[in-house]
């Protein structure tokens, strides 16, 4: 007559544990199967602990199996089951809280130039030409970081087509992310997309000590800091609390953005900041059909003060769609080719050159 899987059960039935149950009454043997004179099973301890004390029982078994009437070969597997070992827990990452008390004005580790780039009033494309600067610096070979320290209305996870929450080993250090050749780190990493910031000027000013003292920026040749537009909390505390190289001042040519233009040159003035050169945004628009030019804002009022203030106009950028195409996109316009890019590299020529970046 056939051995069958109940003939060995029976046997098995034999096999003591400690407590005096057999393996069957754990209800322990898995993968039962009966093969002609080829007899295969698995015994499933309940732990991985349990499965290493359990091997002299595995062997009795096989054994006790094997010499069954009708077995010649008998083959049993000692495995474990139970709850898979928990990773340890990301450590808890805060960005924001009261600043810490410091000795004097800081720079980070391997990180050659801080420039900040400011403006006296929002939308005049500040973000838009820090993103497309650090860029074009990174295809000169420079090693350069952005910081994105626009602490209400962080743009550069949009525009440098990255938007994931950095990591932390140990709940202190903060890893940065890289995009387009740039070291990246913004606040707009740390908060839920759609969120407002909800902040006083302590928790803004301790938001960006700990971007700029915890990331690992690693070696750089330049940090650029997109500063929020104004002369608030943010802009003091870089000036004061940071070594920064310079900053560069954005603005329209129109005569609005020039009065608040001159605000913030004369923050950095009072700071003790030098400014390293001005940019004139929308400088005017080129019809796409027709190739005329067209002064939205009025035009040579950037130029103008730069003069005005012996300091180099570092470029002329005009209103441009695919810059606007390419910010949305989360790909700058100066990673690609074109005339655009053609004249951020040049802005990054100058830089360089006069030794700023």
């Amino acid at each position: 007559m056939p051995l069958t899987k109940d003939d060995v059960l029976s046997a098995l039935e034999r096999i003591k544990l400690p407590d005096g149950k057999s393996l069957v009454a754990h209800d322990i043997v898995r993968a039962l199967t009966v093969d002609g004179s080829t007899v295969r099973f698995v015994i499933e301890a309940p732990s991985a602990e349990v499965a290493k004390a359990m091997g002299p029982l595995r062997d009795a078994a096989e054994k006790l199996v094997a010499s069954l009437p009708g077995v010649e070969k008998a083959s049993v597997a000692l495995t474990a089951h139970g709850p898979a070992p928990k990773a340890p827990a990301a450590p808890s990452l805060k960005i924001g809280g009261h600043p810490k008390p410091q000795d004097g004005p800081t720079k980070p580790a391997g990180v050659q130039r801080i420039i900040a780039i400011g403006s006296g009033k929002g939308g005049v494309g500040k973000s838009t030409v820090s993103s497309n600067l650090a860029v074009a610096l990174a295809r000169q070979g420079r090693k350069v970081g952005l910081l994105d320290a626009d602490i209400y209305g962080p743009s550069q996870p949009r525009m440098m087509g990255i938007n994931k929450r950095p990591g932390s080993p140990d709940g202190k250090t903060i890893i940065p992310l890289k995009a387009h050749g740039v070291t990246l780190m913004s606040i707009g990493f740390m908060m839920e997309e759609g969120k407002a910031v909800v902040w006083r000027g302590p928790m803004l000013m301790g938001a960006l000590q700990q971007m700029l003292g915890q990331v690992e920026w690693g070696e750089l040749d330049v940090l650029l800091v997109d500063l929020p537009p104004g002369t608030g909390d943010v802009q003091l505390t870089l000036c004061t609390k940071s070594e920064l190289s310079g900053a560069i001042v954005v603005s329209t040519p129109q005569d609005v953005a020039l009065i608040d233009a001159r605000k913030a040159l004369d923050m950095f003035a009072t700071l003790k900041t030098p400014v390293l050169g001005l940019i004139e945004n929308m400088s005017m628009f080129v019809c796409p059909d027709c190739g005329s030019q067209h002064e939205i804002f009025g035009q040579g009022g950037v130029r103008a003060e730069a003069e005005k203030m012996g300091v180099p106009l570092l470029g002329s950028l005009p209103i441009d769609l695919e810059t606007r195409l390419a910010g949305d996109s989360g790909t700058p316009v100066a990673a690609g080719d074109g005339p655009m890019a053609d004249a951020y590299a040049r802005m990054a020529e100058g830089l360089i050159r006069g030794g700023m970046a």
